[in-house]
């Protein structure tokens, strides 16, 4: 079953949204940072990637308007949010402040 990106967000643990795209140098950078946090993390986090040029319609809804872009939701409240390539430490810092 596919869960709707509105029922994903509104988990109760944290689910960080990376709105990147293929052409996007900065995401492709990014992109380890976020399995790295990932695999430290583990079950804490759920990472969603959302590519801005298939996605537009939610890319608009959240005035996504450079990539990467990456926005924190729990219980679906928006908690955090920041363009560009963020340090996997201060991810992860993040990201426990919030379960």
């Amino acid at each position: 079953m596919k869960s709707s990106f509105s029922e994903i967000i509104k988990d109760e643990k944290p689910v960080l949204v990376d709105f990147s795209a293929e052409w996007c140098g900065p995401c492709k950078t990014l992109g380890p940072i976020l399995k790295e946090a990932k695999d430290e993390l583990g079950d804490a986090i759920k990472i969603v990637k959302i590519d801005v040029d298939r996605n537009q319609v939610l890319a608009e809804k959240f005035q996504v308007r450079g990539v990467p872009t990456l926005i924190l939701f729990k219980n679906g409240e928006q908690l955090w949010r920041q363009s560009g390539v963020v340090p996997k430490n201060d991810l992860v810092q993040l990201i426990r402040s919030h379960q």
